[in-house]
């Protein structure tokens, strides 16, 4: 089983690198429908829709071109690369709506952003 160092993540909007990327977050989650019958003993449920969300963080950098445009309302197409993006490299591609974008700023501490999408159409999981 291979581990991975949060260090070797990369992650694309619209074709070019987050730069200043500390971390990113990614949420998938899928509805359950209840099918149980009156007479039946045991609750059953059957799959629904599935959805996906998350967080990018980064220094904030006025300058990097990806990062001027992550403001709410924005709709982005993404690549997430927890591994890296050497060949192999497990990937999460889509697209989102930016629902949320703070600016944290703190004495003695680095200002940093962060950036909440939620994802529309389905999550696709691949490798580079």
């Amino acid at each position: 089983m291979a581990t991975h160092h949060g260090k070797e993540g990369v992650v694309t909007v619209g074709g070019t690198g987050v730069g200043e990327l500390t971390g990113f977050t990614l949420e998938t989650t899928g509805d359950v429908v209840e099918d149980t019958a009156l007479t039946d003993a045991t609750k059953s449920f059957v799959a629904g829709r599935t959805s996906f969300s998350g967080t990018l963080e980064m220094h904030f950098d006025e300058t990097d071109s990806p990062q001027t445009n992550l403001v709410a309302g924005a709709e982005l197409a993404f690549i997430l690369l927890p591994e890296g993006n050497s060949s192999g490299d497990r990937s999460f591609s889509g697209t989102g709506i930016v629902t949320g974008m703070s600016v944290n700023n703190s004495m003695d501490a680095i200002i940093s952003r962060t950036v909440t999408f939620q994802g529309t159409g389905a999550l696709s999981i691949g490798t580079v």
